[in-house]
């Protein structure tokens, strides 16, 4: 599976993007009004610091009793994340993704600015059309007339 993040898995997106200092309820409108599972958390230079995702909401957040409406994301926010170049291959996300429990992963330019956000789904999804690609030409080949 040779495909690159960019634009096979995704194309740059309008990826939703907030500061550290916006709440998590801030977060969860934006989330739910976009249909999405994870935001970006960008600096004054819209350079990539954190992200923050449905499951860091539920465990940081709502396990620990905290209010979504007094809670910042820089208080919850993974840092020190693991990210994708946009030539970055799938099959390389994806060992990535499962080593470690990762969902969600930013691709960034090279000066670390968020570009997309692939998710395991969105692996998953183009993963599948490969597979179907693959069959359907094997299918072509395996029941193609027989040359005289």
């Amino acid at each position: 599976m040779d495909m690159q993040i960019i634009p096979h898995i995704v194309n740059e997106q309008n990826v939703v993007s907030l500061k550290k200092t916006a709440t998590i309820h801030d977060a969860v409108q934006a989330m739910s009004q976009r249909k999405i599972a994870a935001v970006a958390i960008v600096d004054e230079d819209n350079k990539l610091i954190g992200i923050v995702s449905e499951r860091d909401m539920t465990h940081r957040v709502l396990a620990c009793g905290l209010s979504p409406q007094a809670t910042y994301l820089c208080d919850i926010m993974t840092q020190n994340l693991e990210t994708l170049l946009p030539t970055d291959n799938a099959l390389d996300a994806i060992e990535l993704m499962l080593g470690r429990n990762i969902r969600h992963l930013p691709v960034v330019d090279s000066e670390h600015r968020i570009l997309a956000m692939v998710s395991m789904r969105d692996l998953l999804k183009a993963s599948l059309r490969n597979l179907d690609i693959e069959i359907d030409h094997h299918c072509e080949i395996a029941f193609a007339p027989a040359s005289l």
